[in-house]
């Protein structure tokens, strides 16, 4: 292909990708016109609170904005923003439109959801750290596994897997540690068991990974229904309390948002920190990643591919294990059927988006911990939403990333393939 012809391809792809997001925005301005603006009344006012907690050290002030204005306002940021990318004003910064594009799309529908109501700002984010964090360490996993060149599918059982062993283990030694532990261990054993008919037998990755997850799903459901639905005692576990960090807690906003949270929400970021620093910083990391982008070069220099692709998938399932605990010590304090829900493909689908890195990850979780967050909040603000749309909202936002982005990513180059020695 002569250079010529691929400057022409990659402008007719960057011309494509202009005219889609483009269309995405005056979608977004059409939509609060004529679905959200429309059907408001006059004079209606939305009022969004900043304080989170019964005695704030710092109160702040209650925003009052009028609902109509407001909506029409964001309406005119997404058409602002489409004619902008239409007409190639912003160049290579098309992120930072869709940035703004999507603020304005989400604060135009949260006043229009909470017209004539009271919703607390603080509290939705704070609702959304929470809720990210099973999806992260989801998605933590698959970049742990990923890296190294294996798909990783039974994320979800290994969380279900997680969550159960833990509730039955902690109930049991009274000891949310202990059960933590077990937790971990459960996800890497699971994941021993995918590494090895994924590498040793060379299985279809995704086929085993769907067994795992078929098995994990089956036992938990038939074990919560004659075990502990007989025995509750087994189905009473510690949970973790919040740590409230002093001083640092009383920031207003991001006070209640950072440093107020379980032992989960401080780890999250330690493992996002130390996998990033891992993966990008040390030998370590470099091994790993070679084997995942070339793993005969990478035999070529001695390093063990299969033994490098068994440890990251061990660690992806302790990981997995771990993200799962938080479902029955860290949230709900019991175990429940099914109770993961599509995290762990979900994570999946964070990990994507977050074009295979730790610290990308963690900020697509947020996306799809807004959506999980926004259903909940919107259920209690009694929406004019249907409820069952409410709860599609975390699966239709994954659809919708993984639809745009699978493609636009560039994924582990030997991300899925088995390695044999010829």
């Amino acid at each position: 292909m002569s250079a010529a012809t691929a400057v022409m391809t990659r402008t007719a792809g960057l011309n494509r990708r202009a005219i889609a997001l483009s269309v995405l925005y005056f979608a977004f301005a059409g939509v609060l016109v004529f679905v959200f603006g429309s059907g408001m009344e006059p004079g209606t006012e939305t009022k969004f609170t900043l304080n989170l907690g019964s005695a704030p050290l710092v109160t702040l002030p209650t925003i009052v904005v009028p609902s109509v204005p407001v909506v029409y306002l964001m309406a005119g940021v997404a058409a602002f923003c489409g004619a902008l990318q239409l007409t190639k004003a912003v160049g290579a910064k098309w992120a930072v439109l869709l940035s703004i594009a999507l603020i304005a799309f989400v604060f135009g529908f949260l006043t229009w959801s909470a017209a004539g109501k009271s919703m607390s700002l603080v509290g939705i984010l704070q609702t959304t750290l929470y809720r990210a964090v099973p999806i992260t360490f989801a998605a933590l996993s698959g970049v742990l596994c990923e890296r190294s060149g294996v798909v990783n599918i039974a994320i979800e059982g290994m969380l279900l897997s997680g969550a159960f062993v833990a509730a039955v283990v902690a109930s049991v030694t009274d000891n949310n540690w202990i059960g933590l532990i077990a937790a971990v261990v459960t996800g890497g054993l699971l994941a021993g068991v995918l590494a090895v008919l994924a590498i040793r037998y060379l299985v279809n990755q995704i086929i085993a990974g769907t067994v795992i997850n078929i098995f994990a799903a089956g036992i938990t459901a038939f074990l919560s229904t004659r075990v502990l639905a007989e025995d509750k005692s087994l189905n009473t576990p510690p949970r973790f309390d919040p740590i409230v960090i002093p001083v640092l807690s009383d920031i207003p906003i991001i006070g209640p948002i950072f440093f107020s949270g379980s032992f989960f929400v401080y780890a999250l970021f330690v493992f996002v920190g130390l996998i990033h620093f891992a993966l990008f910083y040390t030998r370590y990391g470099l091994r790993v990643r070679s084997v995942g982008e070339h793993p005969r070069a990478a035999d070529t220099v001695g390093i063990n591919v299969k033994f490098t692709r068994y440890r990251n998938v061990i660690l992806g399932g302790m990981m997995a294990g771990f993200g799962g605990a938080y479902f029955t010590l860290g949230s709900t304090g019991s175990f429940e059927r099914d109770m993961t829900a599509g995290r762990g493909f979900i994570g999946l689908a964070a990990m994507i988006f977050g074009g295979w890195t730790p610290i990308g990850s963690f900020l697509a979780s947020l996306i799809f911990g807004f959506a999980d967050a926004l259903q909940s909040r919107l259920s209690i603000l009694g929406s004019a939403v249907p409820s069952e749309f409410l709860l599609m909202i975390p699966y239709i936002t994954t659809i919708v990333v993984v639809a745009g982005f699978v493609g636009r990513v560039r994924m582990p180059a030997a991300d899925g393939t088995p390695y044999t020695k010829e």
